[in-house]
Formats: C-alpha cells, structure tokens, sequence
C-alpha cells in the first residue's frame, strides 16, 4: 500500500500546473490533516475546505434563535454533541444548560424518540443537522412519532442540501476551485446526479472519493486527469460504496416528510433551496412553528474568519485568533468546536500550526 500511495504522490508531483480543489467534506478535510496529505503535495497543488461541516455552516442567527428557544420555552431540548459548545452571539447550549435549561445530548433521532415516549408530560424538540447522510434517518423518526400519535416530539430543522451551496461557490469569481473532491457519504445517499449538473454547468471535474488516504490520493489523481485533459465530468472513486444511483429509498423517504426551503449558510448568506423544512402535513412536528420561535439576525463573531475558510478564501492559520485566543478548549467560532472543522483539524494535526 505504502508503494501505491507513492506511486500516486509522484503522479500528483507530476503535474506542473496550478491546481486549487477543494475537499467539500468535513470527514475530508479532518482525514487530509490527520494524514498529513496537505505537506505532501507540490506546491502548486492546493486543497482547500469547503462547506461540508454541517455544524460549521450553522448560522450564527440560527444558534441563537435555538438558544432563545430554550430560554423562553419549558422544552427538553435534544442534539448531538457538537452543539453544545459552538458559541451563539451571548451564549452556547452548553452555557443555557449550566443555567438550568434541560439541553441533552443524543446519539440518533431514535433515542430522542424513546425520550419523547418517556416524558409524555414534557414537550421534547430534537435539533436536527446534517446534510443528506443524516436526514433519511430524521424522517424516518417522524413518520414513527407520527403513526405513535407523539404530540409531544418536534424537531428543530437545520438541515441542509450540499449541492446549492457548491453552486454557490462554483459560481463566486472570488473563489477559484478547478476540482471538486465531493463528500462519499452524502452522494451515497443522493447519487452522482448533483455533481453531473454542477461539472456539466461550470466545467468543473468531480470526484466523489472515500475518506481513507489512498482513496483522497486516488481521487487527487482522478481530478488531475481530468483537467490535464480538458475534461470535467463527475466520477466516483468510492465505487466499494457509492452507486450512481444513490440510495433512492433514503431519498424518498426525505421527500415524503421535508421540502426545500431557503437557509442561512455561514459565509454564503441566504441561499434558495438548501434548506429543508417540515412539509405541511408535519407542521405540527415543526418546533420553529409550534413554539413560534423568532428569527435572529446574523451578528458576526469579531475576528472569527470562519466564513471565510469554509468558502475556501481563508485557511485556518489565516486567522489572528487561531491557536491564540481561539483554541478546542475555548472556541471562538464553530469551526474550532466541530470535530469535521477546518479549524479543529488544523489546530490537531497541522505541524507547527496548533499547540
């Protein structure tokens, strides 16, 4: 293996234009540092993060309107780990629940349903985030909690689709990507067709590759290909698991309890379609409408450059609080908190760049 690996790192060097792509996801971008693939390469070649943390493109408008939530509403609130410590404009779940708010961690929408069954005298909201990988599984949970007659389960959606906001990117004359090194795990779920339209609209190769790190180096190489040939098409690399096809069944059932809406992306705004909400028939479901939890507005974090890198403009050492007033143990912004962040990758794994 360490022979082929090479036999890719000379492919690679090989190359003697300049090449930026960027590894959308964050599962990428966390096994390129921790493998050291980024000092590997030439100079020429740059990797570059993109918005494939779900956590990371929170909005910030968004944490907070979950934080007022809590505040105001007697909930028992459910999330995943992650989202306790990345800070809102004042506060952080971690802090509401020092304070006495009943904020939970859990391991899957599932186990927040068994808390729901088990406090029928409580209203319990599950936050829910991610991107497709994850949804399936949400949607799922409230069909049962809707056919078990739960009126007192609910979910917060911050859900978002991968593909508007690479368009986004695709489309930003500021951002220079020539090559997409895309997500394994969501294009499981959603097969190739995202990414077809994207290298057919914009001329740009994709590669969708696994998370091992002759599967990133593979899908460099891939990319290198076809650029050198004038070529940009979308191609999997991670044949052993995703199918061009996807997962239509995962698929279906998003559809059948969610429908796109517009969502908040930290560092790209407003963006259509990206979001998604509860469909009608699951209004009741739907925490933002049942508690009629406002809309915060956006206060950006002073200094904090995350915006920036999960758009690839920036990188993590770009920032003046990085490794200084901003580190894992106290976060400034959520791209050090995630364990798929830029930042926290960087500040681990990165030599001479973190402790």
């Amino acid at each position: 293996m360490a022979s082929y690996s090479q036999t890719l790192l000379q492919a690679i060097r090989s190359t003697n234009r300049e090449v930026s792509l960027m590894e959308v996801c964050g599962t990428h971008t966390m096994a390129i540092a921790r493998s050291g693939i980024r000092e590997l390469l030439p100079p020429n070649i740059k990797l570059l993060s993109g918005p494939g943390c779900p956590v990371c493109v929170t909005s910030q408008g968004d944490i907070d309107s979950v934080i007022e939530m809590v505040r105001q509403k007697e909930v028992i609130l459910l999330t995943f780990g992650d989202m306790m410590r990345v800070p809102g404009t004042r506060s952080s779940l971690q802090e509401e629940r020092s304070r006495g708010a009943d904020v939970r961690v859990v391991y899957s929408p599932l186990e927040a349903l068994k808390i729901a069954r088990s406090n029928p005298d409580r209203e319990v909201v599950f936050l829910g985030i991610g991107f497709e990988t994850t949804v399936p599984a949400v949607a799922v949970t409230l069909e049962e909690a809707g056919e078990a007659g739960l009126d007192n389960f609910s979910l917060f959606s911050l859900h978002k689709l991968v593909s508007p906001a690479l368009e986004l990117i695709m489309s930003d004359p500021e951002i220079r990507v020539d090559g997409l090194i895309c997500p394994g795990h969501v294009t499981a779920v959603t097969g190739l067709r995202p990414y077809e339209t994207l290298a057919r609209k914009y001329g740009k190769p994709c590669v969708v590759t696994g998370f091992e790190a002759v599967d990133i180096l593979e899908g460099i190489v891939m990319l290198l290909h076809q650029l050198q040939n004038s070529l940009a098409k979308a191609e999997i690399q991670y044949k052993r698991v995703v199918k061009p096809e996807g997962n239509p069944a995962a698929m279906d059932a998003i559809w059948r309890v969610f429908q796109t809406a517009p969502s908040r992306w930290r560092g790209l705004g407003m963006i259509p379609d990206s979001g998604l909400q509860l469909r009608d028939e699951y209004a009741a479901m739907d925490a933002r409408r049942k508690f009629n939890v406002p809309e915060m507005e956006d206060v950006p974090i002073k200094g904090c450059i995350c915006g920036a890198v999960l758009t690839g403009k920036k990188t993590p050492t770009d920032c003046a609080l990085f490794g200084r007033s901003c580190t894992p143990l106290e976060p400034v912004g959520p791209c050090m908190v995630s364990q798929e962040g830029a930042c926290a990758a960087y500040y681990r794994y990165a030599p001479g760049k973190g402790r």
